[in-house]
């Protein structure tokens, strides 16, 4: 099975921009902001894990019932429990791009903007 990649981390009173190491080059307190552009993709994961979770568990639950003995007393059954298989395999490999492509993504959008920045805009 796929391992799910890392989660963008979400700001918390306690997130602070990255500290240069020499004093001269450090920005004034406050010249850093959170990019509201990895806002979103914090949200969007925060969006679709709860919808592949709650896929994964009816698939894992319909499988389960699938392969009780009591379900099934013709050899039809297993073409249902592959097809269900198949079906969770599928899942599993959407899952895997759906949240790669956002942490993939959340890797090349900086956590932290200049205040100066102009945020751009998305409608």
């Amino acid at each position: 099975m796929y391992v799910d990649p890392p989660a963008p981390e979400a700001w918390t009173d306690s997130s602070r921009p990255p500290q240069e190491t020499a004093a001269a080059l450090a920005p004034p307190p406050g010249a850093d902001r959170f990019n509201p552009e990895y806002e979103r993709l914090v949200e969007a994961w925060n969006a679709v894990m709860p919808q592949l979770e709650a896929l994964r568990t009816a698939l894992d639950k319909a499988y389960s019932l699938a392969r009780s003995p009591q379900t099934w007393d013709a050899p039809v059954g297993e073409r249902y429990i592959q097809d269900i298989r198949e079906w969770r395999t599928r899942l599993a490999v959407y899952r895997h791009a759906v949240l790669t492509a956002i942490s993939d993504r959340a890797a090349d959008t900086p956590r932290w903007l200049p205040a100066s920045a102009v945020t751009p805009r998305h409608h």
